[in-house]
């Protein structure tokens, strides 16, 4: 039987983004779930505060030079790849020259936050999708992890609804609990209905401040986790009216087995289906 997929997008991660709860959980959750039998694929955004001589990042030329298109102008999309040698982990980093510029995170060199910070996350969300579509690699599950990450679920169940890659697909929306003031820009909705979407598909972001933006996530996915102890008690309420499943805060400690139990309740059981069709199969036949 092949091995389960798992995609992560990901907002931070150590030691690219330097240490941070976020960073440290998506550096080493992806390991323990390749050791626990998995495969897995990892996408990070290019930021410009990652260092790429000393991780030694390089271009993939096979999977780089797509255009997407972003309020209505093309924006390149290159493809970088770089290990954490000592983890076996490959990354794929989300780049291109206008949106990751060097030295910024999502703030610029005066510390303002970057007015194209919205811009920047669909382009990362879309990039991330159409590089898993080019690679031919269908996931059973993906799990984004952070604001950064909240148009994945969105673009998975509308833009990508009939992308028979993602047929059987199981999103997992991580809530954190980084933030940021006021909202990432009042033309998201606009900018997002250049695809083929309709108002009511992002009607839930046009106020695109964190928690709406963590709202907006949490309906589209399938699951939610709880990835720090202290998030919004609104957002909190969202999830659990939602009636989605839904795991817990963890703790900052040996937190990685409730992660493999969470996915277990949506590819585990497809091995139980997919054991049980044979049996049937020759009980018809005699």
């Amino acid at each position: 039987m092949e091995k389960k997929r798992v995609l992560y997008v990901s907002q931070e991660i150590n030691p690219y983004t330097g240490e941070t709860s976020m960073g440290d959980v998506a550096n080493l959750l992806p390991q323990k779930t390749q050791e626990n039998g998995k495969d897995i694929r990892i996408f990070l955004p290019r930021f410009g505060t990652i260092n790429e001589r000393r991780h030694q990042l390089h271009e993939v030329i096979r999977l780089s030079g797509m255009n997407l298109i972003i309020d209505d102008f093309d924006h390149q999309l290159i493809i970088k790849v770089a290990s954490i040698q000592k983890l076996r982990l490959q990354v794929y980093f989300i780049d291109n020259e206008e949106y990751f510029p060097s030295r910024q995170m999502f703030h610029d060199v005066e510390d303002n936050f970057m007015s194209n910070n919205d811009e920047r996350m669909i382009f990362y969300c879309k990039g991330v999708i159409e590089t898993v579509r080019k690679l031919g690699w269908a996931p059973d599950i993906i799990h984004c992890q952070g604001w950064f990450a909240s148009l994945v679920p969105m673009y998975i169940k509308k833009l990508y609804a009939q992308e028979p890659l993602f047929d059987n697909v199981k999103v997992i929306y991580s809530v954190f609990d980084t933030s940021f003031d006021g909202v990432l820009s009042n033309s998201l909705t606009e900018k997002l209905l250049f695809e083929k979407l309709e108002e009511s598909d992002v009607s839930g972001i046009q106020q695109s401040n964190i928690n709406n933006l963590h709202k907006f996530a949490i309906d589209y996915a399938d699951a939610v986790v709880q990835a720090s102890a202290n998030i919004d008690k609104r957002i909190l309420s969202h999830i659990k009216s939602s009636g989605k499943p839904f795991m817990e805060y963890p703790g900052a400690e040996d937190y990685i087995d409730a992660y493999q139990d969470f996915y277990g309740q949506f590819i585990d059981q497809d091995d139980e289906i997919a054991e049980e069709e044979p049996e049937k199969l020759a009980l018809t036949e005699n």
